[in-house]
């Protein structure tokens, strides 16, 4: 057989294949246009996503990709595109996201519900709170912390008076990018960044852009979009800020460290039931004594449950009164996790439980 025949054939085969799965995915769709139908009859109308149903499908995905010619993460972001639009079929999602358009928390939205979703876009992480608590948007994607800068404070104090639940969270690589109109960055005399981002590319700014005039702005996309209006800056940002606001790539992944993450967090109203893949997010305030925080600690050791994060904020309600917020592994209603928090209940000053929720699964 020639090559040209053979090559007939694998593509005739690939026709065969493709319209097997757009048979199975429309299969799919209906299937999730009758849980609605369902859901709707039971006057279940507030639960159409379940973030521990997703992230359960996503695990079985890559479970059952052993040995796949694609990547296990890839298969699952094809799948979490299907799920996307399928569960669009049942209810298009509000996600309020800090904006503007093109920022790193907009594209952790869209990993963690996929391009079905409609992201609305905030001027600040309060306003995300606030967007979700009045039922304005149904989820809300907010940073908590990078691996290079640590955790961002505006979004720890929001918790501590916010009702709202912690139900997800999403890790994506952060690469940053120089960017402008024009395609020298040696005329580039004002950088237009956010802080953090200024703070992960230190070191190659201080080489390579030592006299620029750093201005700091509410986030990257703002960032791209005033350097898009003036011919001598450029602005640090995400690929896709470059792409809306039509800036060129003066340099790729200017950040110093390779590894840079940031994790963001998913909040609503309502808890989160059990995966077996979990983690518990809590706040605790402590009596201002001798000992305090060891006494708080004990009970999580004493019933095995490991601490993956703490961090200490100002409590807002007195001088040197602090909270701790510690991440917790394990969901609330597993044993070890229930007893501690029971233990820790009697020890602290107060106690508020953020919400459980499934690990990143991509």
């Amino acid at each position: 057989m020639s090559d040209t025949e053979q090559l007939r054939d694998i593509r005739n085969k690939i026709d065969a294949i493709d319209e097997q799965i757009q048979t199975l995915i429309n299969a799919r769709a209906t299937c999730a246009m009758q849980v609605a139908k369902i859901k709707r009859n039971a006057q279940q109308v507030d639960n159409f996503y379940r973030p521990e149903r997703e992230a359960d499908v996503l695990l079985r995905v890559m479970a059952r990709n052993k040995g796949g010619v694609l990547g296990d993460e890839t298969m699952a972001r094809l799948f979490r595109e299907i799920m996307s639009e399928c569960l669009a079929l049942e209810q298009r999602l509000n996600i309020a996201y800090l904006g503007p358009i093109g920022t790193f928390t907009q594209a952790a939205a869209i990993k963690h519900f996929g391009h079905a979703v409609q992201t609305v876009a905030v001027g600040s992480i309060a306003e995300v709170f606030r967007e979700v608590e009045g039922g304005v948007a149904r989820f809300g994607v907010v940073p908590v912390e990078n691996s290079t800068e640590g955790v961002v404070n505006h979004t720890l104090d929001t918790f501590i008076a916010s009702p709202l639940k912690i139900c997800g969270e999403v890790e994506l690589r952060i690469h940053q990018h120089l960017m402008a109109k024009q395609t020298d960055k040696s005329r580039v005399k004002r950088l237009y960044s956010h802080q953090q981002s200024l703070a992960q590319c230190r070191e190659w700014l201080n080489e390579h852009l030592p006299m620029a005039e750093i201005v700091t702005v509410s986030s990257n996309a703002e960032a791209a979009r005033r350097a898009a209006l003036e011919a001598d800056a450029a602005a640090i940002a995400g690929e896709q800020a470059a792409e809306i606001y039509g800036l060129n790539l003066l340099e790729r992944n200017i950040e110093d460290e390779p590894d840079n993450t940031t994790r963001f967090l998913v909040v609503g109203r309502y808890d989160t039931a059990p995966t077996g893949r979990d983690k518990t997010s809590i706040l605790v305030s402590v009596r201002n004594k001798t000992g305090a925080l060891h006494r708080v600690l004990e009970p999580l050791v004493r019933h095995g449950v490991s601490m993956s994060r703490i961090e200490s904020r100002p409590s807002r309600r007195g001088m040197w009164d602090y909270v701790f917020f510690i991440d917790l592994e394990g969901h609330q209603h597993d044993a070890p996790v229930s007893q501690a928090l029971a233990a820790l209940e009697q020890e602290a000053a107060m106690l508020k439980r953020l919400g459980s929720y499934p690990r990143a699964v991509l």
